[in-house]
Formats: structure tokens, sequence, C-alpha cells
């Protein structure tokens, strides 16, 4: 698994100080791919129904409404955010893409109907090496991903080179709740339980890893200032859920 740790019931536990981390990121994205949306649907409560059509409006209200004829799902996963944006954009073209080929797998299936899944592409791409041309995406987007990725400095670089001008990035993450009280019930849930039943499906380490890597995240004006040395301006962090995730988005001037 690329030198990265595993947890007592064998599940990878990425390592974060590793030389090894991407691989051991991609093996534990592997190792939970089947499992993947039913187990964040339980974990989450069922609010990530909610997050991403409340990040997609965010976008909307943060592009004042102009349309988006191609768009970007980078770390697509299973594709859920992908499908969403088709939906949401019926105009677009819509390319997702990511670097574990069980999640591209799992997605595949979700676009072979005659309706939204032919204006969709699946691609196998890293967030720091995109393989498309500069300027040739009116938004690039990303839901839970940038906890995970070992330079997201260069990830957001990459996001503002193959925007367009005028185009719109989008990042959903989970965040640190402003509110005390909020913050504390939020960490013994998250902290605690999160990977309580990640050990009930055999896969402690991805969800033992889960509450750690949110402590990577810079905060929330930390991450727009990353936003903003990597070129993107006006910058903006929607919180949603009394905060437990936030949409952050930066436009490339026009």
């Amino acid at each position: 698994m690329g030198g990265g740790r595993t947890a007592p019931d064998g599940s990878p536990y990425p390592d974060r100080s590793g030389p090894g981390f991407e691989r051991d990121v991609q093996a534990m994205f592997a190792h939970i791919a089947r499992r993947y949306d039913w187990f964040d649907h339980l974990a989450s409560l069922g609010q990530d129904y909610l997050w991403r059509p409340r990040a997609l409006w965010d976008l909307d209200r943060f592009r004042s409404g102009r349309p988006v004829y191609r768009a970007l799902d980078v770390g697509c996963g299973t594709g859920d955010f992908t499908r969403l944006a088709a939906v949401h954009y019926p105009l677009a073209r819509v390319v997702g893409a990511d670097f574990t080929p069980a999640m591209l797998g799992r997605a595949r299936p979700r676009f072979r109907d005659a309706g939204p899944g032919r204006r969709v592409d699946l691609d196998r791409a890293s967030a720091l090496t995109l393989p498309f041309r500069d300027g040739v995406f009116d938004v690039v987007m990303s839901a839970f991903v940038a906890r995970n990725l070992p330079r997201l400095p260069d990830a957001l670089a990459e996001a503002r080179r193959v925007l367009a001008p005028g185009g719109t990035v989008l990042v959903l993450e989970i965040t640190e709740p402003a509110s005390p009280a909020v913050r504390g019930l939020f960490h013994r849930y998250f902290d605690t339980m999160v990977p309580f039943l990640g050990g009930l499906v055999r896969s402690a380490g991805p969800y033992r890893y889960l509450p750690e890597s949110l402590r990577f995240l810079p905060d929330r004006a930390g991450m727009l200032g990353l936003f903003r040395r990597a070129g993107f301006d006006p910058v903006a962090a929607v919180p949603q859920s009394l905060g437990i995730v936030t949409s952050y988005l930066g436009a490339v001037p026009a």
C-alpha cells in the first residue's frame, strides 16, 4: 500500500507523513468503493443528500446565473456530484475525473442511460496534474476531496489553469463549526462514532483517518487565502449545516 499504516482489521490508513501518501489514499478509496455511497449517507445522517445541491445553488449565486457549458468534477468518486451537475446544468458537458479505478468502475454504470449520462465523460486523472488544456472549463468543482490532497495549493493552481476567464472553482469540504457548542457535538460524533461505524464494516482505517484528515485543512480564512494566492478573485466561503461543511468559491478574473 505504498508504506501506509493499517488498522487492526487490516483496512488501509493513509500515512500523510510518508512518501507514498497518494498511493495510500488511492488504496483507501479502492477499499471503500463498494460501500462508499451508502456508508456516507449513513455517517452523515442523510445530510450529504442536501450538501451537494446546496453547493450548486451557492455556485449559481456566485456566478450570478451565468450559463455553464463545460464543467469538471475533480475527484468524482462514484459520480454523485458529476450526475447532479449534469442534471443541474442541462446545457453542459460534464467531465468526472478520479485517480482511483475502483471508484470510476462504480461510477460508469450511472451514466449509461439516455438522459444526462450522454453529456458525461469519465476520465482517470489526478487533481495535481489534470490532463486538460488551459482555459477549457466554465466550472471546476470537487466535493470532500481537498483534505485528501498532499499539496492543495498545486490542485488549486491546476483548477485555475483549466478554467476559462470568468470561470469558477467550487470546493465543498467538511469544516469546523464556528459555534463552540456545535463544534463540541460535531467532534464527539465525527471523531468517535464515524470511526466506530467504519469498524463495523471492516473499514476502521479509512474512517479513523477521516477526522485526522480534517486537521490538515486550513480554517476558512486560510482556505480563502490559498484561493487568492492561486489567482482567484473574488472568493467566498458559504457555510452549511451550522458550519459542518462549507462551499468555497473563487472566480478567475475576466
